[in-house]
């Protein structure tokens, strides 16, 4: 497995990655293309045998002092392998912020768990936050 930049060229396959990973959750297109393009935007893939396999992109917001990861994404197969871990560190790496933010489902138990390994720590909850009514859990990490 290789962490490389993603590019608009990945736009198909983040797609694919997209829907299954997110399901009702999953970005519209016009969102993809922009996670993928905008400049200021971290955006990295996990590579195995030349698919993409996994994804994440962060967003230094440097003048508020931390930066915001908008979403990590794991293919179903490939889950508990550690590239989300892996994927995680290297945005980290790139933000340049002493601070990292993200929000999760409430039920999302498996990434909760993985965030709280990684040292996120619960700072709110945004009731209602996902279409369909579920709460958001957003956590906060000191880099």
């Amino acid at each position: 497995m290789e962490i490389a930049a993603a590019t608009i060229l990945d736009l198909k396959a983040l797609r694919k990655l997209e829907k299954e990973s997110f399901d009702r959750d999953a970005w519209p297109l016009v969102d993809l293309i922009a996670v993928l393009t905008f400049p200021e935007v971290i955006r990295l893939k996990a590579v195995d045998d030349g698919g993409m396999v996994g994804f994440i992109a962060g967003d230094p917001r440097r003048r508020e002092g931390w930066g915001w990861i908008a979403t990590v994404a794991v293919a179903t197969t490939f889950r508990r392998r550690g590239i989300g871990t892996a994927l995680l560190h290297a945005c980290e790496q790139q933000l340049g912020v002493p601070r990292s933010r993200l929000t999760v489902r409430i039920s999302n138990t498996g990434a909760i768990s993985l965030y709280e390994r990684e040292s996120y720590k619960t700072i709110d909850v945004w009731k209602a936050y996902y279409s369909d009514g579920e709460d958001a859990i957003v956590m906060e990490k000191n880099l």
